[in-house]
C-alpha cells in the first residue's frame, strides 16, 4: 500500500492503495442551493436531482438540509444519491422553499457519517445549515482557537470550523459575518448556506473551487457545476465571481464582495477532469477545453497511427480533438462498465491485479494488429496506465502511443483534491522517458503548461501548482 499523505496539517486523510482502479486526483464533494419564490413550495426534490447531476464530484456520502420559515430538517446518509433517498419518504419529509445538498468525497476527516453535510448550528433563537466544497489549509490552527474557547467539535472535518466561527459573528449581521470568517480562513471553500429566509453561495477570494448561479421563473439555484442547474430546469445566469457573497431572499438576488481582493486562480483540473463535461465553468464549455487540449496534444505530440482511442469518460473529448487535428480516425477502443463503483469486492491479489478488466474492456476488433493511440487526461501514479498498456497489448495492438491532455502531475493540492505523497506522484521523480519505460508504452506524450493554458482561452488565470508549484496562497511545507 501506498504511503499516502495520512496527517494533513493535523487532519486525517482517507487511505486508498495503488489498487484503487481510479488512478486519479479525486474532487472533495460538490453543493447545490436552491431558493422558491412560491413558499408554500418544497425545494427537496430539486435538491434531490441537483446532488444527483453532480454525483460524479463524491460518492461517500449525501444530504439535503431544507428551511421552513427558519426551521431546518435534515437528513444525510452514507452513500450515493440514488440509494440514500430511494422511494419518496425522505424527499416528502423534507419541507421548505429553502435547501441545499452536498455529496462529498472525504479528504478532510474519514467516512463516518458524522462527517457528511450539510452541517448546522443553532444559535440563540435561529439555526444555519451549512455545506462546503474545498478545504482549508488553516484547519488545525483554526479548530484548536475554539477549542480553547468551548467549543465542542461533533466532527472531524474543516466544515465545522466554517459554521462554528459564522455563528459566532452573526451579532454584525450575515455578510458582516461572513466577511469576517473569510478574513479568517485561508484556503478553497464553495459555500451553500441557508439561515432565517435566505439562502447564501460564497466563493472564495481566488475562486479555486467553481461555483454558478441560475434561475427559473419562481426558483433560484446555486450550484458548484451548471450541470446541476440543468438538471432541475434552471437556466445558468453567470459564475459566482471569486471573492463574491450572494444573498437570496424575498426581495432578490443580492451581491456583496468579501473585504479582500486577490487574483483569479481557479482550478485548472475542473477543466482537465472534474467537471462533467455539459458544465460551463467560469464561462468555459468543459466539454471543448478537452477537445482542444486533444487538439493541441497532436500538434505537440504527433505519431504514425492507425487510430486514436480514449479512456472512458473524460479521456474521450481529448481523444475526438487529437483524432480531428491528426487526421487519424477516431475510434473505440475501451468500454467502461458503468455499474461498477469506486470498490468492489476483490478477494485476491490475483484479482486486484486483473481489476481494470473489470472496469474497463476492449473492442479487439478496433484494437487487433493496429497502431493505437491512447487519450487519458491525467497520469497520477502510473499504475493504471501500465495497466491499460497492458490491456491493449493483449487485445492485440501492434503499437501503443500513450498520450496525456494534461502536464505531469509533479506536486501535491492543498485545496480540496485528495492526492498521495509526492514520492507516490510518478511525475515528481521521474522523467517523461522514464515513465514511458514503467507503463510499458512505445511512446508517450504529455500536453505542455503552455498548451494546456492555450486550450483553456490562453489566460493565465488557474491555479496549475499540482504541475509547476506555483501555489496561489501560503501553504503547509509538503512532506516528501
Amino acid at each position: 500500500m501506498n504511503k499516502l499523505d495520512m496527517l494533513y496539517e493535523g487532519k486525517a486523510k482517507r487511505v486508498h492503495t495503488t489498487d484503487d482502479l481510479d488512478d486519479k486526483l479525486k474532487e472533495e464533494c460538490g453543493v447545490v442551493g436552491v431558493y422558491c419564490t412560491d413558499e408554500q413550495k418544497d425545494v427537496a426534490r430539486l435538491l434531490y436531482y441537483g446532488l444527483y447531476a453532480l454525483q460524479h464530484r463524491g460518492q461517500e456520502s449525501a444530504g439535503i438540509a431544507t428551511n421552513q420559515d427558519g426551521k431546518i430538517s435534515k437528513f444525510k446518509e452514507n452513500g450515493i444519491v440514488s440509494e440514500i433517498f430511494k422511494g419518496n419518504e425522505f424527499i416528502e419529509s423534507l419541507k421548505g422553499n429553502i435547501g441545499i445538498g452536498h455529496v462529498r468525497y472525504a479528504t478532510s476527516g474519514d467516512g463516518d457519517i458524522r462527517n457528511a453535510q450539510p452541517l448546522f448550528v443553532n444559535y440563540k433563537t435561529n439555526q444555519i445549515a451549512l455545506a462546503h466544497n474545498g478545504n482549508l489549509i488553516n484547519f488545525k490552527a483554526l479548530r484548536e482557537m475554539l477549542e480553547d474557547s468551548g467549543v465542542v467539535f461533533q466532527t472531524d472535518i474543516d466544515t465545522e470550523v466554517i459554521v462554528n466561527l459564522l455563528a459566532r459573528s452573526l451579532k454584525d449581521g450575515m455578510v458582516n459575518a461572513i466577511r469576517r470568517v473569510v478574513e479568517i480562513i485561508k484556503g478553497a471553500y464553495a459555500l451553500v448556506i441557508t439561515t432565517e429566509d435566505k439562502l447564501i453561495g460564497i466563493r472564495d477570494p481566488h475562486g479555486l473551487r467553481p461555483l454558478c448561479l441560475g434561475k427559473t421563473n419562481d426558483t433560484y439555484a446555486i450550484a458548484s457545476e451548471s450541470c446541476a442547474l440543468d438538471a432541475i430546469g434552471a437556466e445558468l445566469v453567470r459564475d459566482i465571481e471569486p471573492g463574491e457573497i450572494v444573498v437570496i431572499d424575498k426581495d432578490g438576488v443580492q451581491s456583496f464582495q468579501q473585504n479582500n481582493w486577490v487574483k483569479r486562480k481557479s482550478c485548472i483540473f475542473e477543466l482537465i477532469y472534474f467537471a462533467r463535461p455539459d458544465s460551463i465553468i467560469d464561462g468555459r464549455s468543459v466539454y471543448y477545453a478537452r477537445h482542444n487540449a486533444g487538439m493541441i496534444l497532436a500538434k505537440e505530440h504527433s505519431v504514425e497511427a492507425d487510430i486514436v482511442i480514449g479512456v472512458p469518460d473524460s479521456g474521450i473529448p481529448a481523444a475526438i480533438g487529437y483524432a480531428q487535428e491528426s487526421g487519424i480516425p477516431y475510434g473505440m477502443g475501451l468500454i467502461k462498465n458503468k455499474y461498477v463503483g469506486r470498490t468492489f469486492i476483490q478477494p485476491t491479489q490475483e484479482l486486484r491485479e486483473e481489476g481494470v478488466k473489470i472496469k474497463l474492456n476492449t473492442i479487439k476488433e478496433n484494437i487487433d494488429g493496429k497502431r493505437v493511440v491512447i487519450i487519458d487526461d491525467s497520469i497520477v501514479r502510473g499504475t493504471t496506465s501500465k495497466r491499460l498498456v497492458k490491456l491493449l497489448r493483449a487485445a492485440g495492438a501492434k503499437e501503443v502511443h500513450f498520450r496525456v491532455s494534461s502536464p505531469p502531475v509533479t506536486h501535491t493540492c492543498h485545496f480540496g483534491i485528495d492526492t498521495p505523497y509526492r514520492q507516490d506522484l510518478i511525475g515528481s521523480k521521474h522523467d517523461v522517458e522514464e515513465i514511458r519505460e514503467m507503463i510499458g508504452a512505445d511512446t508517450l506524450g504529455f500536453i505542455s503548461v503552455e498548451g494546456l493554458l492555450q486550450s483553456v482561452g490562453g489566460e493565465n488565470t488557474y491555479c496549475k501548482a499540482c504541475f509547476d508549484a506555483d501555489y496561489p496562497m501560503e501553504v503547509p511545507i509538503q512532506r516528501e
